[in-house]
């Protein structure tokens, strides 16, 4: 499947002014910061559109503000008062904590569309089970004589490097 560009924008879009609305009352200074230092990422990745950086950045960004929202919802909804100000916020706050998932999952559909991998590698050393670039046993190459197993050149000594060209 191919996404375009303006889906990306509309997850953008619609986030944006969700955490604005949900921001207008009664959350603290930090659900405002994370969402739209998250969002700002994705204006990056809209704006560099063969960056896989900026898509897995916006992506990683956006899992962690699910985790951040709710904690905020969790200890900041008590305090907040029974105003049609405060409810509208709340419920601004709410579905934009509900469609994160959903948004997650395209931006991931786009961060493999760019070329990004299907495992999200994090720089730690891990162990694969790919065995495509081995080659077997049982099959010989044509480059390797069975005479010379080594590839050593016939007036090369074993164990000295061969120093000719």
């Amino acid at each position: 499947t191919h996404f375009c560009p303006s889906l990306f924008q509309a997850i953008v879009l619609v986030h944006w002014l969700l955490t604005v609305w949900g921001s207008m009352v009664w959350l603290s200074v930090a659900f405002t910061w994370a969402n739209f230092s998250v969002l700002a990422v994705g204006v990056w990745a809209i704006a560099q559109r063969d960056s896989i950086d900026a898509v897995i950045m916006f992506l990683i960004g956006m899992i962690l503000t699910i985790l951040t929202d709710i904690v905020h919802l969790g200890i900041f909804y008590s305090l907040g008062d029974s105003s049609d100000l405060f409810r509208f916020g709340a419920g601004m706050t709410i579905l934009n904590l509900l469609l994160k998932p959903i948004s997650c999952f395209f931006v991931y559909q786009m961060y493999r569309e760019r070329g990004g991998d299907y495992n999200i590698n994090f720089g730690f050393p891990s162990v694969s089970r790919n065995r495509d670039a081995y080659q077997s046993i049982d099959q010989q190459d044509g480059s390797s004589t069975s005479g010379n197993p080594f590839n050593q050149t016939p007036d090369s000594k074993p164990g000295v490097p061969n120093s000719k060209p």
